[in-house]
C-alpha cells in the first residue's frame, strides 16, 4: 500500500536498511496485521478458560461433590490477587520484567493455573482446584494489560480504536467457544472412559488447557517479533504508561466514587449470573445443556459486535450518563423478565447483552472526564480493584443465597444491586448538573469546552513566557558611561548620585 511505503520513508534508517518482504518488515501492513493476529490470540486461552467452571458447572458439583457456595469460591479466588494487582501489573510490567516477559511470565502463570485447576479435578482435591484459580487470576487480568500494552506499541495512531475492539471481540469469541464446547468435551470424554466422576472432569479440564498453550505460543512469538522490530526500527519496549499513587485516593471527588459505585453494583449482578447460568436455564426452562450453554453466552456472543458500534455511538453522541442509565435499566428489565415470567429467556438474554455492551462504553471513559491525566492510573487501577473485590464477595454470598434460598431469590438479590446502580446513577446526573460537570454533555458541547481549554492553556503560556520590554529597555550610551565610570571609581558629579543608585539597585535584579 502507497501509505505503507511513505510510513517506511519516514522511520529512522530506513534508507539504510536492506528491502525484505512485506510480511517481514515491521513497518509495513501485511507484518503489522500478523501481529495483530497474535494479539488477538494472545488473550483467547485466558477468555475461554476463565469460563470454564461456568460451562461445567453441574459436571464440576456432581464429580466434586460440592454445593453452589463452594463452586463459586472458584470465581472468587480468581478474583482475589487481583483485588491487589490491578495496581501493581502496570509497574511489573514496566519496571521490572518489561513487556516482552512480563507477557511470558503472565501467560505461564495462566498456563500453570489451569494445569494446577485440572489437576485438582485428577486427584479429587478441591483445595487444589481452588489454588489453580488463584495462580490463574494471577495471569489473567495482568495479561490484559500487557495485551492493550502492545497494541498502543505497535497500531498507536487513528488504528488504535480498531485494534483495541478487535481484541475485546476475539475475547468474547474465547468466551463463547468455552461455553458451547466444554459441555460436549466433557461427554466424549465420558463415552471414551465409560463413566463420568473426577477423572473425567480433570482430562476435560486438561483439553481446555491446550488454549492456554496456544496463546502461550503467540506470546513467545510477539516477543520474538517485537524484539526484531526493536532492533530494525530503532523502537523502544511498550509502556503501559500507568503511573500509580495511592495517595491520589483522597482527592477523588464524589462524582468518581459514584461511578465506582455503579461499576461494581452493575457487575456483580452480571458476571456471576452467568457462572450460575447454565443450571438456571436448565432448571426453569427445561433447557438441555447444550441449549443451556449456548443462551449462556449470548451476551458475549452480542457484546462482540456490538462493543465497537456503541463506543463509535457513544462517542459521537456524547450524553454519558444518560447512556448508563438505559444500560442500568434495561439491565433491570432482563433481570425481572428471568425471575417472574416464563417468557423465552433468549429475549431476557438478548437485552441483557445489549445492557453490558453499551455500560462498558459508556461508564468506564467517564472517569478520564473527571480525574486529572496524571491521576488516570490510579483510578482505572482502583476501579478494577474494588470491582474485583466485589466480585470475589458476590461470587460467594450468590452461592450461598442459590444453595438456601433457590433462583428465584438470586434473581432478586441480583434486582436488588442493579437497584443500588440505578440509585447511584441517578446521584451521579444531579451531582454533575449541580457542579457543572461534563459528564452528561453532548459530543459536540464537550469538543466546545476542548477547544476553549486548549485556548486558554495556549494564552497561559503565552502570558508566561511573556517579558516586560519596558524592564529591560537598552540603556542609552551615556547611562553606559556613567555606569562604566562609577565600577572604575571615578568621582561623579553629585546630580548624578541619584541615577548611580538606581543603576546599582538594577544590576542587583538581574
Amino acid at each position: 500500500m502507497e501509505g505503507d511505503e511513505d510510513r517506511e520513508a519516514l522511520l529512522p534508517g530506513a534508507t539504510d536498511r536492506p528491502k525484505m518482504a512485506a510480511i517481514c518488515d515491521p513497518s509495513r501492513l501485511a507484518h503489522r496485521i500478523v501481529v495483530l493476529i497474535l494479539m488477538c490470540f494472545l488473550g483467547f486461552g485466558s477468555y475461554f478458560c476463565y469460563d470454564n467452571p461456568a460451562a461445567l458447572q453441574t459436571q464440576v458439583q456432581l464429580d466434586m461433590k460440592v454445593n453452589t457456595a463452594s463452586f463459586m469460591q472458584l470465581y472468587a479466588f480468581y478474583s482475589w490477587p487481583n483485588v491487589v494487582l490491578c495496581f501493581f501489573g502496570g509497574f511489573l510490567i514496566d519496571r521490572v520484567f518489561g513487556i516482552r516477559w512480563g507477557t511470558i511470565i503472565f501467560s505461564l502463570f495462566v498456563c500453570a493455573g489451569q494445569v494446577i485447576f485440572a489437576a485438582g479435578a485428577l486427584f479429587n482435591a478441591y483445595w487444589l482446584m481452588e489454588t489453580g484459580r488463584l495462580v490463574f487470576g494471577i495471569g489473567g487480568e495482568s495479561l490484559a494489560v500487557a495485551q492493550n500494552t502492545y497494541a498502543v506499541s505497535w497500531f498507536k495512531g487513528k488504528e488504535l480504536n480498531l485494534v483495541f475492539g478487535l481484541q475485546l471481540s476475539m475475547a468474547r469469541v474465547g468466551s463463547t467457544v468455552n461455553m458451547n464446547i466444554m459441555g460436549l468435551v466433557y461427554s466424549r470424554i465420558k463415552d471414551l472412559m465409560g463413566s463420568a466422576g473426577y477423572t473425567t472432569l480433570g482430562v476435560t479440564l486438561m483439553i481446555g488447557g491446550i488454549t492456554c498453550l496456544f496463546s502461550l505460543a503467540c506470546a513467545l512469538v510477539l516477543g520474538y517479533l517485537d524484539k526484531r522490530a526493536e532492533k530494525i526500527l530503532n523502537k523502544e519496549q511498550g509502556k503501559t504508561g500507568e503511573v500509580i499513587k495511592l495517595t491520589d485516593v483522597k482527592d477523588f471527588s464524589l462524582s468518581l466514587w459514584l461511578i465506582f459505585m455503579v461499576c461494581v453494583c452493575y457487575y456483580v449482578a452480571v458476571f456471576p449470573f452467568i457462572g450460575l447460568g447454565k443450571v438456571f436455564f436448565i432448571e426453569k426452562f427445561n433447557f438441555s445443556p447444550l441449549q443451556a450453554g449456548a443462551i449462556n453466552s449470548v451476551v458475549y456472543i452480542i457484546s462482540a459486535p456490538l462493543s465497537p458500534l456503541f463506543g463509535f455511538m457513544v462517542d459521537r453522541i456524547g450524553k454519558n450518563i444518560i447512556w448508563v442509565m438505559c444500560a442500568v435499566v434495561a439491565t433491570l428489565c432482563a433481570h425481572m423478565m428471568l425471575a417472574f415470567t416464563f417468557w423465552n429467556p433468549w429475549i431476557a438474554m438478548s437485552l441483557l447483552g445489549v445492557s453490558y455492551s453499551l455500560l462498558a462504553c459508556a461508564l468506564w471513559p467517564m472517569v478520564a472526564f473527571v480525574v486529572p491525566e496524571h491521576q488516570l492510573g490510579t483510578a482505572y487501577g482502583f476501579m478494577q480493584s474494588i470491582q474485583n473485590l466485589g466480585l470475589a464477595i458476590i461470587a460467594i454470598v450468590s452461592g450461598i443465597i442459590l444453595d438456601t434460598s433457590g433462583y428465584l431469590f438470586l434473581e432478586v438479590f441480583f434486582s436488588a444491586c442493579i437497584c443500588v446502580a440505578i440509585i447511584a446513577v441517578v446521584m451521579l446526573y444531579f451531582v454533575n448538573l449541580v457542579r457543572g460537570g461534563d459528564l452528561n454533555l453532548s459530543s459536540w458541547e464537550r469538543a466546545k469546552l476542548l477547544k476553549q481549554a486548549a485556548i486558554e492553556a495556549e494564552k497561559d503560556r503565552l502570558r508566561r513566557e511573556s517579558v516586560d520590554w519596558n524592564r529591560i529597555r537598552p540603556m542609552s550610551a551615556f547611562a553606559v558611561r556613567v555606569r562604566y565610570l562609577s565600577r572604575l571609581g571615578a568621582k561623579l558629579p553629585d546630580h548624578l548620585t541619584s541615577y548611580q543608585s538606581a543603576l546599582s539597585h538594577r544590576s542587583v535584579l538581574k
